[in-house]
């Protein structure tokens, strides 16, 4: 199988996905926020819990199509292995780098991370996809959910028991105490939504968009794989809501098994969405107007780690640079919540505005054909 040409549907759907990220990321107040701009407080969704989950699929479905191109190309497994893992490398250090910022604090530092999962997922899907068929990755996502199930709800915590699914006190909470301490979520300290044992499920996300890619490589017509994409997404949204009620609850910090079946359901409907309308479409006219509104998210779409990356940095340098004992982004702020709009608007708002600016940096390199691969 061979990649086809760069869909413009997935540039459009991860620029969608970082756009998301930013926003929800910086509000002007974090305590004046939409609800569905915040995560859940623990069980449950909202569209902010769509974001990560969407990161990984898209992680997967892109693997699927390199590997294919590289594989076209003559490239042999174990190079492959090692051009990921340096990717897998590079990736988890910036998503080091970042949490040592302000403090440059090694002793504390705190070692997972957004970039550090897709970094470790990256790294652990990568022979699973190389080394299996499609039907063995579908075994391994089931029997990986499986092995988490089993931990999460029958191996007991010292102290705690077995199966209790609170902040601090799960089987996965437990491991990262024991092999991270001090080195956790400073929110919490004794656990992390982040954490090692929960990145086994994150893992299935990015197999289950490696499914999703191998699909589209298929020699199925773009309308069939469209109608059965959206079938599956719908599939994995019952499915996940019944695991809800029977097994686990919808967590996205523990990331549950029905969290992530449930989430790829989504990711599975939205991208049906854009790829129908940017790259199925057999109406021309409605496909060229769908690919005009699409471009400032393909644009995002085409710097998505560098703008994740650099969007944090500037996020943390607004935090502790302060002028006349006022961090920069209070002084900012202030001038936004100052136009007499309500506080959760205000800090709305601001969000908007700072999303705002790191598209037209987007857009500069966009312009410049500058491109930041890992």
């Amino acid at each position: 199988m061979t990649a086809p040409a760069r869909l413009a549907s997935l540039d459009a759907f991860r620029g969608f996905t970082i756009a998301a990220m930013t926003l929800v990321n910086n509000p002007g107040d974090w305590s004046h926020l939409y609800s569905q701009l915040a995560h859940a407080q623990w069980h449950g969704w909202t569209f902010t819990d769509w974001i990560f989950p969407f990161f990984l699929f898209i992680g997967g479905v892109s693997m699927a199509f390199s590997l294919g191109r590289l594989a076209a190309a003559g490239a042999d497994k174990p190079t492959l292995l090692r051009k990921l893992a340096v990717r897998a490398a590079i990736i988890f250090l910036i998503g080091l780098a970042l949490n040592l910022i302000p403090g440059f604090d090694l002793s504390t530092v705190r070692i997972p991370g957004v970039l550090q999962r897709i970094a470790i997922c990256t790294l652990l899907a990568a022979p699973i996809v190389l080394y299996f068929s499609w039907r063995q990755q579908v075994l391994w996502i089931a029997g990986l959910l499986a092995l988490y199930s089993v931990l999460m709800l029958w191996v007991p915590v010292p102290g705690i028991g077995a199966g209790v699914l609170e902040p601090g006190q799960d089987f996965g909470a437990y491991i990262d105490r024991l092999l991270l301490d001090g080195h956790l979520w400073p929110q919490s300290k004794t656990w992390d939504p982040e954490g090692l044992l929960s990145t086994i499920p994150a893992l299935c996300s990015q197999l289950l968009g490696v499914l999703a890619g191998r699909w589209l490589l298929s020699s199925h017509s773009r309308t069939e794989q469209t109608v059965w994409m959206l079938l599956a997404g719908l599939a994995l949204l019952w499915i996940g809501a019944m695991l809800d009620v029977m097994l686990m609850p919808i967590n996205k910090s523990l990331w549950t098994p029905s969290f992530c079946l449930f989430m790829t359901g989504w990711a599975l409907i939205v991208f049906s969405s854009f790829y129908w309308l940017l790259d199925a479409n057999p109406h021309i006219p409605l496909r060229s107007a769908a690919a005009r509104w699409s471009t400032p998210l393909i644009i995002y779409g085409m710097n998505a780690l560098f703008i994740f990356a650099f969007s944090g940095l500037v996020s943390k340098m607004l935090g502790f640079i302060e002028v006349g004992g006022v961090s920069l982004a209070q002084r900012l702020y202030s001038q936004v919540s100052a136009l007499g709009v309500s506080p959760v608007n205000s800090s709305l708002l601001y969000a908007l505005l700072f999303n705002a600016a790191m598209f037209l940096l987007a857009w500069w390199m966009w312009r410049k054909k500058w491109f930041v691969k890992v």
